[in-house]
């Protein structure tokens, strides 16, 4: 297990470690992005499609909603949000072993909740909001 601790202070800096860390990963991976809303995770995930070479900053969007945004020309960046998914029946209708699958980058928000359907080898990022208005970030790759 490797953990790496970061501050950024402002949106252009989360943004800009968004594409820094995007820079040494490999295909396939799975990275959560854990933290309260208004954290920052949709501001890093600007970032990491930037990186990734995906999608611009400015294209990316929370997808709280329609729960899976797909980047990049052939699918190669995945940005879920399972926050308004209560449990694991329903999470099982999104595929996420399909997704987990293919030579992709999966961003996902909220997936801490459901540990069971994690695979073992992730990237787990840690977003904390400080009152003045910097962030903390931890990296933990697992395993």
């Amino acid at each position: 297990m490797k953990i790496t601790n970061y501050t950024t202070a402002n949106e252009e800096d989360t943004i800009e470690l968004g594409r820094l860390l995007a820079a040494g990963w490999t295909r396939p991976c799975v990275v959560l992005l854990i933290g309260n809303l208004g954290a920052g995770k949709t501001t890093l995930a600007k970032g990491i499609a930037e990186g990734l070479g995906s999608a611009k900053a400015d294209d990316v969007s929370s997808p709280t909603f329609p729960l899976i945004h797909e980047y990049g020309e052939e699918g190669d960046l995945y940005h879920i949000d399972l926050y308004r998914l209560d449990t694991v029946a329903e999470v099982e209708t999104l595929g996420l072993d399909e997704v987990f699958s293919r030579r992709a980058v999966v961003l996902l928000e909220w997936a801490e909740r459901f540990p069971t359907l994690l695979p073992a080898e992730r990237i787990e990022i840690r977003i904390e909001a400080r009152e003045d208005e910097t962030r903390e970030l931890t990296v933990t790759e697992l395993p």
